[in-house]
């Protein structure tokens, strides 16, 4: 396996964190750094840099990122983006991934690049869940903007740095394990 190999891995699994938070913010970096040359695709993903998907892809993430500051529309986009995050985690995997066989670039994508993806988007929608039940919604537009904030920052070191992108993947894993343990309700102890 080459470096390149690698570092392809390394980016798309950052990506897919990255889609955990927002599903086209990711998908627009990728574009941008397609269509300027920064990062180089699978051939049947070279659409991804053209004009019309920069275009499309930056109106859908203006929309995406304008709509979570919208109560009440705010979780109903957390209720149908964890499948989309599924989808969307995955195809950005398999778009990045170089030099690797067919059967190993799905099976890679399906479960590193979609299961990230649905890992981060649920615990970002946990999240978003306590917020509007502890805040009565008032805290949803902080949770946007630390999601948003959070999506930019992955899909820039993911596309410039991806091993730091990978350790910030580990780092973002262990937070969401440590939140969990400590929400996760006791076992009740035996007599």
């Amino acid at each position: 396996m080459t470096i390149e190999t690698i570092l392809s891995i390394f980016l798309g699994i950052g990506l897919a964190a990255s889609v955990g938070f927002r599903v086209f913010l990711p998908l627009f970096a990728l574009s941008l750094a397609t269509y300027f040359g920064k990062w180089d695709l699978n051939d049947s993903w070279l659409w991804i840099g053209s004009s019309t998907a920069v275009i499309t892809l930056g109106i859908a993430t203006l929309v995406e990122t304008v709509a979570y500051y919208i109560p009440v529309v705010d979780n109903f986009l957390d209720t149908i983006a964890i499948p989309l995050a599924t989808i969307a985690g995955t195809a950005v995997m398999v778009s990045t991934v170089a030099d690797l066989s067919p059967v190993v670039t799905w099976a890679l994508a399906i479960i590193a690049g979609g299961g990230t993806a649905a890992a981060v988007k649920s615990s970002a929608s946990a999240t978003r869940l306590g917020s509007t039940v502890s805040t009565a919604g008032f805290g949803n537009p902080l949770v946007s903007t630390i999601e948003t904030g959070t999506s930019i920052v992955m899909s820039i070191i993911s596309i410039f740095l991806p091993i730091l992108a990978i350790i910030l993947v580990l780092c973002i894993f262990y937070i969401v394990y440590k939140l969990y343990k400590k929400i996760r309700p006791n076992p009740p102890k035996p007599s």
